[in-house]
């Protein structure tokens, strides 16, 4: 993936100081551009969701799929099709979907990523029609 270098950083267009600054390290996370640019190339990639139904009935990407992060482990049998597909997990702000990642991998997942900066980078990076709260 593009410009996944440890502490590598990278702005969305135009002026950095409007985009957020996003860090990656790329052992654990991917950048909202590159989920978007795999999204629409085709790249199989299957994005999960673990923050709670409220933030969801706000804002979601499309096609992705919601279990909270506290139903996570006990819903594990529901992604069983998917061990070894791409998985992408994002929350609102990362912090989540890096403790989810960690726990699917654990559960034998190894192709599972938290995306940078969650669904608030994602907002501001991808798709500005997604709320932002």
């Amino acid at each position: 993936m593009a410009d996944s270098l440890p502490g590598s950083t990278r702005f969305h267009g135009g002026s950095t100081s409007a985009a957020p600054k996003i860090t990656i390290n790329p052992e654990w996370e991917v950048h909202p551009l590159d989920v978007h640019q795999m999204k629409n190339s085709g790249t199989e990639i299957f994005i999960l969701d673990v923050r709670q139904q409220k933030e969801w009935d706000m804002a979601r990407i499309d096609g992705a799929l919601l279990i909270p992060l506290d139903q996570l482990p006990a819903r594990f049998s529901e992604l069983e099709s998917l061990r070894d597909k791409h998985m992408v997990v994002h929350c609102h702000h990362g912090a989540r979907s890096l403790r989810a990642a960690a726990w699917l991998r654990q559960a034998g997942f190894a192709r599972v990523k938290s995306m940078a900066g969650g669904i608030e980078a994602w907002s501001l990076l991808v798709d500005q029609t997604v709320r932002r709260y």
